[in-house]
């Protein structure tokens, strides 16, 4: 058995921001033209007028501020309301596997790897651009990687899952090092015309490097423990995917966007999420009070805050928990390892943290790191 390290991690961010004020313009400018365009249903009680949406709303309900898109033309358009990404021709790189390489060659960069050392790359993310090939051999053969590459979807848990998936291969010694890449295009399957949720998805790609803890001289973070858990629920939904047309649903449908409960949502992953890390610091036999942070899903504010006080027993200091979703918003699996990216250098060796997502599904993942 061989112990796992992180070695590297990579962030690619989009050039295009997206304002509160500006995605608020936007949307209102779309309700009104719905409104008067249905006056008379919504004066008869047949359709229900859609109440404009405000930048306070947006802070208050997730703590989000802005957002990155690879396009803000289409969003902000109010007669489409989702990006503009042309077609491309099936021998240019897709969206993903372009923002997925960024994302890996700064991993590899910043822990002076050649990719060709490379022997795993999974692509994870709670969205495939295609149904097959495979994305993550797409990127394989543009980074030049060896071994083998395969996708995954676990939602918002794509990446621990992944790192799960990575360090279990490595601990065996079926291989040495991977990438686990997760390039999150959530502009494209969130509903804008949505109030309660049009504001909370951005755009982005991660990307870790692990490899086996052994002969390392450069600094990076051991990989302690992982644990992945799943439990059905149907709060967290889209019902797009290849069997559509098969149904004959290939109208302008709701459901074939991100729809979610919220309340319910709150509700159950709240507590599923905070037993599970109680659970796992214990039978890793590592005590809350060692922890020196959390790097937790940034899915919302709220929900992080909540989080972060039943596990620590305290309200954690902005240090120790540190949010990234007032600049990136929800980007789904990613936010948990843009945080890790952004907010791990300054821990000291043998420095403790945890990165933990979870979502859909519903997942949860957890990886607890320890500073070497």
């Amino acid at each position: 058995m061989h112990n796992v390290a992180i070695t590297g991690t990579g962030v690619f961010t989009p050039t295009q921001v997206i304002t509160n004020d500006e995605l608020v313009a936007a949307f209102n400018a779309y309700a009104d033209q719905f409104n008067s365009e249905n006056a008379f249903e919504i004066a008869a009680g047949d359709v229900t007028a859609i109440p404009h949406s405000s930048s306070d709303f947006i802070l208050a309900a997730s703590g989000i501020k802005q957002r990155y898109v690879l396009n803000k033309d289409g969003i902000l358009d109010p007669t489409r309301m989702f990006p503009k990404l042309p077609a491309r021709p099936d021998d240019a790189p897709g969206y993903m596997a372009e923002i997925g390489v960024d994302a890996a060659q700064k991993a590899l960069s910043a822990a002076g790897v050649d990719a060709a050392d490379v022997d795993l790359v999974i692509c994870a993310a709670s969205n495939m651009e295609r149904a097959y090939p495979a994305v993550a051999v797409e990127i394989q053969q543009f980074l030049g990687a060896g071994g083998f590459a395969f996708d995954m979807n676990v939602a918002c848990s794509s990446a621990t899952f992944g790192i799960q998936t990575a360090s279990d291969m490595i601990r065996s010694g079926s291989i040495r090092r991977a990438l686990v890449i997760n390039p999150e295009i959530c502009s494209a399957h969130l509903e804008w015309r949505d109030r309660d949720c049009h504001f909370i998805f951005g755009d982005v790609a991660t990307a870790t490097l692990l490899e086996r803890d052994q002969d390392l001289t450069g600094p990076h973070f051991k990989v302690l423990s992982t644990r992945c858990a799943t439990q059905f629920s149907n709060n967290i939904r889209n019902n797009n995917g290849y069997l559509r047309r098969t149904h004959d649903q290939m109208e302008d449908r709701r459901d074939m966007q991100f729809m979610q409960n919220g309340r319910k949502v709150f509700k159950e992953v709240l507590p599923l999420v905070s037993k599970h890390i109680a659970d796992h610091l214990a039978d890793t036999g590592v005590a809350a009070s060692d922890l020196n942070r959390l790097w937790l899903h940034q899915a919302n504010k709220t929900m992080n805050d909540y989080i972060g006080k039943k596990v620590l027993g305290r309200t954690p200091d902005p240090h120790e928990q540190p949010n990234i979703l007032q600049d990136y918003a929800n980007t789904s699996s990613a936010g948990s390892i843009i945080a890790f990216s952004q907010n791990s250098d300054d821990l000291t060796e043998g420095a403790k943290g945890l990165i933990c997502s979870f979502g859909a599904g519903y997942s949860v993942g957890s990886v607890l790191l320890e500073r070497a």
